[in-house]
């Protein structure tokens, strides 16, 4: 039997692609899809008021580094995402410091969260405007202090919202999710691969 083989086909040139992201995570996740990018962090204040929808938050948060990045490339089709954790009707954002992340692992702990990544996909000179938003449900185990600690001596949390990254040492603190794995971690790639077909770029 012959393999089949994959081919990239874009429309869009070679290296035309920006993430507008400083994320480690994201840009590992979009590497694995093999479309040739740059990553341009846009200095931009994201809104973080844990009360605002955060299907909104996110969605705005996406836009705003897309939309930055896009206005100084306008020919280079740009991607930006946002993603926030959800709970009681309050977002879990990045913790300011290792007890802030302590509170949000405890509020987490035996729960089931929601969470949500917005994206945006922009190319000025198209006039290309596209946006959508991914979820996924993540369960918790019960978690003692000592098991807390543990994870926090192992794991950077500073950088993650929710205060934890499911792909680090993620068996000690969660029991199951739904949904897009690639979400939870920052860039859900099915939407991402959506959207670029949409823009004429396919994977």
């Amino acid at each position: 039997m012959v393999g089949r083989v994959f081919f990239l086909r874009m429309t869009a040139p070679a290296n035309r692609l920006i993430l507008a992201s400083a994320s480690p995570r994201r840009r590992e996740l979009l590497a694995g899809l093999g479309v040739p990018f740059e990553v341009v962090i846009a200095p931009v204040e994201e809104h973080e008021n844990p009360a605002t929808d955060p299907r909104v938050m996110v969605a705005r948060n996406a836009a705003l580094k897309a939309d930055w990045v896009a206005a100084r490339r306008p020919e280079t089709l740009v991607l930006g995402a946002d993603t926030t954790v959800f709970l009681d009707g309050t977002a879990l954002n990045k913790p300011y410091n290792a007890a802030e992340a302590r509170t949000m692992l405890r509020r987490l702990s035996g729960r089931t969260h929601t969470v949500f990544t917005g994206l945006a996909l922009r190319c000025t000179a198209r006039g290309l405007r596209l946006d959508d938003c991914a979820a996924s449900e993540v369960t918790f185990r019960t978690l003692d202090e000592a098991v807390i600690e543990a994870y926090l001596a192992q794991v950077h949390t500073l950088d993650k919202a929710g205060g934890y990254a499911i792909q680090e040492q993620g068996g000690l603190i969660v029991s199951g999710h739904t949904g897009s794995l690639t979400n939870i971690i920052g860039l859900p790639l099915e939407n991402v691969k959506q959207l670029f077909a949409r823009a004429g770029l396919s994977v």
